[in-house]
């Protein structure tokens, strides 16, 4: 029998029927006054100029309404502007770039574990298979002590690391910004496996010399989500410390965390970690408007350590031998689902448009009432974002998170080049992303950004800026010798 109505999936592209529903949901207000300000409109221009003139003539004005009314809207405004939150800016921010003598090659790494493990091969050849399918180049740095055969992890070269790390991004920082050590009222760093006395962030005041009277915080064993928790401390002291700014520091120092044991659960960070650092100038002052590359929006922190499997996930602990290494459970990755998604259900209805929303909440109640068989709806955060700067925790972390939020190669491209060019940097990867995107000349005014992070405890963060401005394609930072030649193919097995 021939159809008696026409195939409309065939005749009508229903891309374009879900975007004429998006606008028309998310302009829903705007369409619905269109008419009602054009009837005014229509009825005012048919009115004659007498009645117009009668019709003024028929309002009374009383002097003292009139300053209530005035004095009343003065109030209100006053109110809501000391109520309303300090915009905190984004002025510039430094990546640590490590130099070519650091660099670790493929044929390098597996030299050395061949030699300092050359009595258990299962685990050399365990690194081997981790590190093919790692999605890492040839190019990402190790510090000079884990170059040693055997490596020496004193404290001497862990502090050395430490102050060529954080030191060359305030460096880098002072020059791009011209801001001056003594302008810093606020500085936080941000180190999860390094904690010497004095802490990294009196190092940093030691070295430039700051006020005495600067408010320091020096955050460990927060993990990889560690940058993002630093933010959110940075903006809510600047929120009650007027015309202020704050260096954000985050970084990872390798040296003393390289294990030289045989459990593989404490071998797979060798492969992944490597060296990496940014500092982080963030302002509330309304003159660093004009100049700041973005506004903080949100952020949203996700902590789920109520559960023992979760607080477990990532764990410092000694293995049978007594050599100290972090140990990555298998549950890692459904545990790392688990904490996205409950911190997607708290930062969607802040950033989704509200045809999304609606979706939603239709699929939500249709599974409640009619049908639990029915397949969740996952919001487009693709309406609500132009850019995503994924933690570059592994490859996993990255194919896990692109097939969730349905994203496309060009939105998880920022985090696959920022991990084969310079591996797991920890916190500071977002960064480096970061960088990516403004060195492919891809940040426009206005555009979104959401930079999301995981850590051990287990915690899920995320962070949205607003563009501020076109951003320049730069001619310094981390990806200036090579932005060229990215992206570049990851093959799924790089033969070793």
């Amino acid at each position: 029998m021939p159809p008696i109505l026409p195939d409309f999936s065939s005749s009508v592209k229903l891309k374009y029927v879900k975007l004429g529903y998006q606008y028309l949901v998310n302009h829903i207000l705007t369409l619905m006054l269109i008419p009602v300000m054009a009837g005014i409109l229509i009825q005012v221009l048919r009115l004659g100029p007498e009645e117009i003139v009668n019709l003024w003539k028929s309002l009374h004005f009383d002097l003292v309404q009139i300053l209530c009314s005035c004095f009343f809207v003065i109030f209100i405004a006053t109110v809501y502007f000391m109520s309303k939150p300090r915009s905190i800016y984004l002025v510039d921010y430094a990546c640590y770039k490590p130099p070519v003598t650091c660099r670790v090659p493929f044929a390098t790494f597996m030299e050395h574990s061949r030699l300092i493990l050359n009595n258990n091969p299962k685990s050399v050849e365990f690194q081997m298979r981790i590190l093919e399918r790692s999605g890492l180049g040839e190019e990402t740095c190790l510090p000079p002590a884990i170059h040693y055969i055997p490596p020496a992890p004193t404290m001497e070269a862990s502090r050395g690391e430490a102050e060529v790390v954080i030191f060359s991004a305030m460096d880098s920082l002072f020059k791009k910004t011209g801001l001056k050590p003594k302008d810093i009222d606020i500085l936080i760093v941000n180190c999860s496996l390094f904690s010497p006395t004095p802490s990294l962030s009196a190092m940093v005041i030691n070295k430039y010399k700051l006020r005495s009277n600067i408010k320091s915080f020096n955050l460990s064993g927060m993990g990889c989500s560690a940058g993002l928790i630093s933010i959110d401390l940075a903006r809510d002291l600047l929120q009650v410390h007027p015309n202020s700014n704050a260096v954000v520091v985050s970084t990872e120092i390798i040296t003393p965390n390289y294990y030289k044991g045989n459990e593989r659960a404490m071998l797979l960070p060798n492969c992944l970690f490597r060296m990496g650092g940014a500092a982080i100038l963030l302002s509330n002052r309304g003159s660093e408007r004009w100049r700041a590359k973005y506004r903080l929006v949100h952020v949203v922190r996700t902590h789920k350590g109520a559960d023992d499997k979760a607080y477990r996930c990532v764990f410092e602990e000694e293995d049978k031998e007594g050599k100290v290494g972090i140990s990555l459970s298998k549950d890692l990755m459904a545990i790392a689902g688990e904490a996205l998604k409950s911190n997607i259900t708290t930062i969607g209805p802040l950033v989704l448009p509200t045809s999304e929303q609606l979706l939603f909440l239709l699929t939500l109640i249709g599974r409640k009432i009619f049908n639990p068989k029915w397949k969740p709806y996952i919001p487009d955060f693709k309406q609500a974002f132009e850019h995503f700067c994924i933690h570059a925790g592994g490859r996993a972390v990255i194919d896990e998170l692109q097939k969730n939020l349905q994203l496309s190669a060009e939105h998880v491209e920022a985090s696959r080049m920022t991990l084969h060019r310079f591996g797991n940097t920890s916190s500071s990867s977002l960064w480096y992303e970061m960088s990516y995107i403004e060195a492919k000349g891809r940040m426009k005014k206005g555009d979104r950004i959401w930079q999301i992070a995981f850590g051990s405890g287990f915690k899920c963060n995320s962070a949205v800026w607003k563009c501020n401005r076109t951003i320049k394609t730069p001619r310094d930072g981390p990806w200036m010798d090579c932005i060229d030649r990215y992206p570049v193919y990851i093959p799924e097995v790089v033969k070793l």
